[in-house]
């Protein structure tokens, strides 16, 4: 059987772009995690709060996240944590914190039943045919093959779709992100950002699950990147947090766009979410991105496939201008002189009203 559109990952996006394209298209959705069996996958590494942006974009999208997704506590804060110049302030910022896999299995769960979906599969590698590709996957240890007239990356970071089509000008900066999972009477009820140039140019965070407390951080994976994190856990250990051994551990790749790195496809493929670029780099809120892209997908294949790609290129540029805006943020979030001035001025940040022993 052929299909119109194969969709390569999962998550947001992917789940999103499924759940919203027309019905009449024969599609295919890949994974090669098994989103249904909660016991033997592991989990993503992301720190799963919801942004206001991407609960804005559900709304639109007529969804509410249901409460199962939901753990405790809920954040309304971010401490800001800056190792650099031994500065902190508060801002007030209103999260969904989420058990992501429980989100990831939501957005699943409501996807219609003319997609097939297929978890537990890995895709390995496409080939350019008359009307479009045929790609190759392994489910068990068989080998299987479709021919697909538009394929669609929406594999993350490390997106093999966007390698095989666009390699060899990519040029992306990737980092590894490196979270672990600590049991804990504590509950903080903020979100931790930390800054510290001695780990990572980027940042590092600190989030509260359901007695578990999750240390994290977006680390270059050229530089030391495990003895980075052990140094961001013993500074965190000398300024106050408490935890003791790993639960379990988790990594995943993470990408920084630049000003050219957005890619949207070409006339029989299509990126969207992180394997286009769609993520913040001055965050690496990603959630956001993802939702809208694959909304502005859709869109554009609501009006068939010729000239898609075009239509999506349009769609888009709302979001590769706000990408940009994101980038304008970084000297004043990552350059250690003018993150100190402008915590210091406190513009607009919030009483503490948090005791802390």
């Amino acid at each position: 059987m052929a299909y119109d559109i194969a969709i390569i990952g999962a998550g947001p996006a992917g789940a999103t772009l499924a759940r919203l394209l027309p019905k009449y298209y024969r599609i295919l959705l890949l994974d090669r995690r098994d989103l249904i069996d909660r016991e033997n996958e592991r989990g993503k590494c992301c720190g799963g709060l919801l942004a206001p942006d991407a609960q804005e974009m559900l709304g639109k999208m007529g969804l509410a996240v249901p409460v199962d997704c939901l753990v405790d506590p809920q954040i309304f804060m971010v401490k800001v944590i800056d190792f650099d110049n031994y500065l902190e302030r508060f801002y007030q910022r209103f999260y969904f914190n989420l058990d992501r896999q429980r989100f990831d299995q939501w957005l699943l769960s409501i996807i219609p039943d003319n997609v097939d979906i297929a978890l537990g599969c890995r895709f390995t590698s496409l080939s350019e045919t008359k009307e479009g590709y045929e790609i190759a996957f392994i489910y068990g240890n068989r080998i299987f093959t479709e021919k697909v007239r538009i394929i669609v990356g929406a594999d993350g970071a490390w997106s093999n779709v966007r390698q095989q089509l666009f390699n060899e000008n990519d040029k992306l900066k990737k980092y590894i992100a490196i979270q672990e999972w600590f049991d804990t009477t504590e509950k903080i009820p903020y979100y931790g950002a930390v800054f510290d140039s001695t780990v990572t140019d980027f940042y590092s965070w600190i989030i509260s699950k359901n007695q578990q407390l999750i240390i994290g951080s977006a680390l270059d994976p050229n530089k030391e990147a495990k003895e980075k994190f052990e140094l961001l856990k013993k500074n965190l250990r000398e300024y106050g947090f408490k935890f003791g051994q790993p639960v379990r551990r988790e990594g995943s790749y993470l990408i920084r766009p630049g000003k050219n790195d957005i890619i949207t496809g070409n006339e029989h493929a299509a990126l969207i979410g992180e394997a286009g670029g769609f993520i913040s780099p001055s965050s690496a809120e990603g959630i956001s991105f993802a939702l809208k892209s694959a909304y502005y997908l859709a869109e554009s294949l609501a009006n068939g496939m010729d000239g898609f790609q075009k239509r999506y290129r349009k769609n888009v540029a709302p979001l590769v201008r706000a990408i940009a805006r994101k980038r304008w943020k970084i000297p004043g979030m990552y350059n250690r002189v003018l993150r100190a001035a402008i915590l210091k001025t406190g513009v607009l940040s919030s009483e503490n009203l948090f005791h802390e022993d």
